[in-house]
């Protein structure tokens, strides 16, 4: 059996009076491709924010293998492994393609600011090692003919790309994607579920993602956890949300 790399324990956030997440408790083993899905204000960006540390916990716990790592600031989680994106695209448009990539590989430089002021040292070898692997990501992405444009000229489907580019420069060991396929037409989606499993199988990623296109989640995901109005409501195999009847009540429509 594969080992646990993602668990909470009863999550929960609560903004003012609102429960916005409610007892949380969600596993996500090496090499799954989880989904966390349910109605819209359901309470799935929640449990993301709080995962990765953009908001805080009210109870619960978090962890990262055996690592307790609960209300730890955003940037020490993504240094821990776990890596994800937003609904809304968060790129710095008037750099480059390849600059977006580059500048989420920084994280792991080796080299010092003296280094990096006279290009000495560790300078050179270090930005040759991010200039690479941010065009190896851009060719595995299908960015590569793109790679010199500024981000801003990219059209929707592609700056969602650009964006996971980007978080998988961190070289993540999770990463968590928010809505990859919200704004794509069939044919795109098609796309980038053939693409999000070439990346978990050559990358080794562990992946969680939230998503209301239904038969694009049913497509990729190995476990899928529902929840409905912040309450986790079920959790199991793709066939087995399909049937089961809180689930088709809360998300899926009335039972015939």
């Amino acid at each position: 059996m594969s080992e646990t790399l993602l668990r909470t324990e009863g999550l929960t956030v609560v903004f003012g009076g609102l429960v916005a997440l409610s007892g949380l408790d969600l596993e996500i083993r090496r090499g799954e491709i989880v989904g966390l899905i349910g109605p819209n204000g359901a309470g799935k960006t929640t449990a993301f924010n709080a995962i990765t540390g953009v908001v805080q916990p009210s109870s619960g716990r978090i962890f990262l293998g055996e690592e307790d790592i609960t209300a730890r600031p955003a940037p020490k989680i993504a240094a821990k492994g776990i890596a994800r994106t937003f609904q809304q695209i968060r790129l710095y448009d008037d750099l480059t393609v390849i600059e977006n990539v580059m500048v989420a590989g920084h994280s792991s430089v080796r080299y010092t600011f003296l280094e990096a002021v006279t290009g000495l040292g560790r300078f050179s070898a270090d930005e040759k090692r991010i200039s690479e692997y941010a065009e190896y990501l851009l060719e595995l992405m299908g960015l590569s003919d793109v790679i010199s444009a500024k981000a801003s000229a990219l059209p929707y489907g592609r700056q969602r790309k650009l964006e996971i580019a980007r978080a998988l420069a961190l070289r993540p060991t999770v990463l968590l994607l928010d809505e990859p396929v919200a704004g794509m037409n069939p044919m795109e989606t098609k796309g980038f579920a053939d693409l999000l499993r070439r990346l978990h199988r050559e990358l080794n990623l562990t992946i969680g993602l939230i998503d209301h296109d239904m038969g694009f989640v049913m497509n990729v995901c190995h476990k899928i956890k529902v929840i409905d109005h912040g309450v986790p409501i079920a959790w199991g195999t793709p066939n087995e949300i399909r049937t089961d009847q809180k689930v088709i009540a809360a998300y899926l429509g009335t039972a015939a």
